[in-house]
C-alpha cells in the first residue's frame, strides 16, 4: 500500500468532537466478544501527577478518537474487518483480556501496577499476547526527569523479572509486517511535541531477540498523537502517514506472531 493510498484513506477519517472535548470524562462503551478484532486500550489506576484537563487519568490519553481513526485505517487498506466504532477498555487482571490478541497502553510514567494486574499481564504476554506501549513525554516535563521510564520499567521488573529492553532493529519483521519502513524514516521519525530523537525498543520471550517480539515501545514520544489529530488537521499529512504505517505495522506483527 502506497503512502498515497494511506493519505486517501486518512481524509476519511471522521473527527470525533473538537477541543472542547478535552476536558471530559469519555464514556466507555465495550462491545461484547464477536471473533472480530477489536482494539483493546488498557485502563489503570493513575499515579499521583498524572491527571489531565477535567480530572481525565493518563491512560485515556486520545481516547477514542486515536484508535477509531486507526482502526478505519485498518479498515480501508486490509480485509481485517475490525470494529470501527467499538473499543474496548479493560483492565490488566479483567480475564476478557484474554480474548485479544493485541493490547494498547499509553502515558505509562503514571502507570500504577497491583500485583494480580502484573501476573495477569505476564500471564496474557506468556500466552501469546502482544502489547503496544506509547506515549512517554520530554525529559523534566512536570518534574518527570526520565520521560517516564523509570516507573515503566519498574513495573515491568514486577511483571517479567529481570526483563531485558532491547533497542530495536530497523530489519525487524515489525517494520516490515505491512508496510516497508526504512530505517531512515525510524532515525528521523517525526514528532508529534516530543524533542530529540524516537526510540524504538523491545522485549522479546526469554530476554532473547531470536524469539518472539512481545512488547514493542515506544520511547521519547507519541504516535497516537498523530493518530488522534489526524482528521484537525494540525500536522503534516505525511508525518501523519508514517504514525499510521508504525500503527499498522504493530497490529499486523502482533496478530501474526
Amino acid at each position: 500500500m502506497s503512502i498515497a493510498a494511506a493519505a486517501l484513506a486518512q481524509r476519511r477519517v471522521e473527527d470525533f468532537g473538537g477541543f472542547g472535548d478535552w476536558g471530559r470524562r469519555p464514556a466507555i462503551h465495550n462491545v461484547a466478544y464477536d471473533g472480530r478484532f477489536t482494539f483493546v486500550r488498557i485502563q489503570y489506576e493513575t499515579a499521583p501527577g498524572g491527571y489531565w484537563a477535567g480530572g481525565r487519568p493518563s491512560w485515556v490519553h486520545g481516547y477514542p478518537l486515536a484508535e477509531e481513526n486507526l482502526m478505519r485505517i485498518m479498515n480501508d487498506i486490509s480485509y481485517l474487518g475490525p470494529h470501527t466504532d467499538e473499543v474496548n477498555v479493560l483492565t490488566l487482571d479483567d480475564p476478557e483480556l484474554f480474548k485479544y490478541p493485541v493490547a494498547y497502553i499509553i502515558e505509562v510514567g503514571w502507570w500504577t501496577l497491583t500485583d494480580p494486574e502484573a501476573a495477569a499481564l505476564r500471564a496474557y504476554i506468556q500466552k501469546g499476547g502482544f502489547v503496544i506501549v506509547d506515549d512517554f513525554k520530554m525529559l523534566g516535563w512536570r518534574g518527570n526527569n526520565t520521560g517516564g521510564w523509570d516507573p515503566f520499567e519498574v513495573n515491568m521488573q514486577r511483571v517479567l523479572p529481570g526483563v531485558r529492553f532491547f533497542e530495536m532493529d530497523p530489519t525487524h519483521p515489525i517494520f516490515h509486517a505491512f508496510f516497508e519502513i526504512s530505517p531512515a524514516i525510524l532515525e528521523n521519525f517525526p514528532q508529534a511535541y516530543n524533542s530529540g530523537r524516537p526510540i524504538f525498543r523491545g522485549v522479546y520471550e526469554d530476554n532473547d531477540p531470536h524469539k518472539r517480539l512481545v512488547m514493542i515501545v515506544n520511547y521519547n514520544t507519541d504516535i497516537s498523537q498523530y493518530w488522534e489529530w489526524s482528521g484537525r488537521g494540525l500536522r503534516p499529512v505525511d508525518d501523519t502517514n508514517e504514525a499510521y504505517k508504525l500503527g499498522v505495522n504493530y497490529l499486523i506483527y502482533g496478530m501474526t506472531h
